[in-house]
């Protein structure tokens, strides 16, 4: 699609700004570490995990909207088989498409080997909006795979991939910023979307509480599906982010990087 990467680029960047000034004028919790090597590591995961994605584009013959493409062209896929109009068909794309990504989450929490690297993401002693960006780039290639897999077993439209990769960023920046809704926004706004409050608790270092909130974007899976938690045991205020037996090293890139293959 054309100014594709342009889009989401203006969108990304827009709504980052949005949310970190947010952070900046009403926090919900007082930080951890100090803000500038953190955000220098989570940074740098991010061009990591992106140069992954470029590696992957050159070996593979399709990255997921060039598969929803190729897709199209070849006839596969459930909406190439299907006659919807084309609203019906992004809507239900992006429903599915976001169950793919609550249940990906799941299974890095479950399955030993995966939780490793998906550990990198929750090793952050803080949550803010560059959390969202936080992830080892062998996960994020494991993730890739995923979704151009699924692709084709749909395939959905390019603009549908598109707009659910535009939500899916935006709503991930949006949960784990570090702010305060006014009132009771909170509670109306996670009836669909996953909030900052929600998602917030699934970044506690109790066990019981990281397995659970898995949505990146709609709230409804984990009611569904009885993964749902509404509120710490220790409160907003006083919880503790992160893992049990981290210390001030999660913000260097070099240990992030090297985690997955620690014995812990």
């Amino acid at each position: 699609m054309q100014n594709e990467a342009t889009i989401r680029l203006t969108v990304f960047l827009g709504l980052f700004i949005l949310f970190a000034a947010l952070e900046a004028y009403a926090p919900r919790k007082s930080r951890a570490q100090p803000r500038p090597q953190r955000w220098i590591t989570n940074w740098l995961l991010v061009v990591t995990g992106s140069l992954t994605v470029n590696l992957m584009a050159k070996i593979l013959p399709f990255i997921a909207v060039g598969a929803a493409i190729d897709a199209t062209n070849k006839g596969w896929g459930l909406f190439n088989v299907i006659a919807a109009p084309l609203w019906l068909e992004l809507l239900l794309a992006i429903l599915i498409l976001d169950l793919a990504i609550w249940f990906q989450h799941l299974i890095t929490h479950k399955i030993p080997l995966l939780w490793r690297f998906h550990r990198v993401h929750h090793a952050d002693r803080d949550i803010d909006v560059t959390t969202a960006l936080r992830f080892h780039p062998v996960e994020i290639g494991f993730s890739m795979l995923l979704k151009i897999g699924l692709v084709y077993l749909l395939g959905p439209s390019a603009l549908a991939v598109i707009l659910f990769e535009i939500i899916l960023n935006g709503t991930a920046m949006f949960n784990h910023a570090n702010i305060k809704l006014p009132g009771r926004s909170d509670d109306i706004i996670r009836k669909i979307l996953v909030t900052p409050d929600m998602h917030r608790i699934h970044h506690s270092v109790h066990r019981e509480e990281h397995d659970s909130n898995y949505g990146f974007s709609i709230s409804f899976w984990d009611r569904l599906f009885g993964t749902y938690n509404d509120s710490p045991k220790d409160g907003h205020a006083d919880m503790v982010i992160g893992l049990q037996w981290q210390d001030e090293r999660p913000a260097k890139v070099a240990w992030a990087l090297a985690l997955p293959f620690f014995k812990r």
